[in-house]
C-alpha cells in the first residue's frame, strides 16, 4: 500500500493523468464536430469510456488509500463529484447531465498547483467580494430608478421598467456600443443625459470594477504569499532533517574513532 500511495503521489503519475485529461479535453471537442462525429464517432467514445475508466480506477485507489482523509481534502472531493457526474445514464431523466462530463477538463484546475492558488484566490476574495457586489447593486437600482422616471416615456424598450433601464445600464457598465447605442440617441431627445450617464459609468466602471479587480488581485497576493510560506516551511524542515542527520554522522564517525584509538 505504501508503494501504490508513493506511486499516487508521484510527480509521473500527476503528469500522465494530466496528459489524459487533456486527450479527454480533445476527443469531448472532436465529438461536436458532425463530420468527425459521423466517421470517427465510435472510437471517440472509445477513448471516452477508456479514458473515464482510468479516471474511475484512479479515485478508487485513492479512496482505498486515503480512505475517510480522502474527503477530507476539497480538490479529491471535487473530482469525485466530477468523475461521477460522468458516471450517469445516458437515457431517462438525468441523460441531460451527461452534457457535463465535460467538466472532467476541470480536473487540471486539482492537479496543476498554480492553477489551485489562482481558484484559492478567488475563494479567499469571495467574502470582500460579496460586499462591493452589494454596493454595485444598490448603485445599479438607484440609478435604474431614475433613469426609468427619466426616460421611460422617450425609450420604452431601453427604459419602460426598472428591470428594462437595469439591463441597459449594464450594457452602458461594459462600455460595450454605450455611446452609440444607448447615450447619443438618448442625447438626441435629452441634451442633458450626458449629466446622468458619466456619473453612473465613473461609479461603476471606473470605480466599483476596480474595487473588484484590486480585492482579487490582493487576494491572489495573498494565495502566493501562503504557498511560498508553506514551501520556505517545508524547506526548512528538509534542512533541519539534513543537519540532524549530518550530527548522527559525526557522532558515529566520532564513537568509531574512540574505539579504534582504544
Amino acid at each position: 500500500m505504501d508503494r501504490l500511495k508513493a506511486l499516487i503521489e508521484s510527480r509521473g503519475f500527476e503528469l500522465a493523468i494530466t496528459w489524459l485529461i487533456v486527450i479527454n479535453a480533445v476527443t469531448l471537442g472532436l465529438e461536436t464536430l458532425p463530420g468527425l462525429a459521423a466517421r470517427w464517432g465510435g472510437l471517440l467514445h472509445l477513448i471516452d469510456h477508456l479514458l473515464l475508466a482510468v479516471f474511475v480506477v484512479e479515485l478508487l485507489t485513492k479512496v482505498a488509500i486515503y480512505r475517510l482523509q480522502f474527503f477530507r481534502d476539497p480538490w479529491r472531493v471535487f473530482d469525485f463529484i466530477v468523475v461521477g457526474i460522468s458516471l450517469l445514464p445516458s437515457s431517462g431523466p438525468l441523460s441531460i447531465l451527461r452534457a457535463l462530463r465535460v467538466l472532467r477538463i476541470l480536473r487540471l484546475v486539482s492537479i496543476i498547483p498554480s492553477m489551485r492558488r489562482v481558484v484559492g484566490g478567488l475563494f479567499r476574495a469571495l467574502p470582500s467580494m460579496g460586499s462591493i457586489f452589494l454596493l454595485l447593486l444598490l448603485v445599479f437600482y438607484v440609478f435604474s430608478v431614475m433613469a426609468t422616471k427619466l426616460y421611460s416615456a422617450s425609450f420604452p424598450e431601453m427604459f419602460g421598467n426598472i428591470a428594462a433601464s437595469a439591463f441597459t445600464l449594464f450594457q452602458v457598465m461594459t462600455l460595450e456600443g454605450w455611446a452609440g447605442d444607448v447615450v447619443r440617441p438618448v442625447m438626441e431627445r435629452h441634451p442633458h443625459a450626458w449629466m446622468f450617464f458619466l456619473p453612473f459609468i465613473l461609479a461603476t466602471s471606473f470605480t466599483v470594477l476596480n474595487l473588484f479587480i484590486g480585492i482579487i488581485v490582493s487576494a491572489m497576493e495573498s494565495e502566493h504569499e501562503a504557498a511560498m510560506e508553506t514551501s520556505r516551511e517545508e524547506m526548512q524542515e528538509d534542512q533541519a532533517e539534513i543537519l540532524r542527520e549530518i550530527r548522527e554522522l559525526r557522532r558515529e564517525i566520532a564513537d568509531l574513532r574512540r574505539h579504534g584509538q582504544g
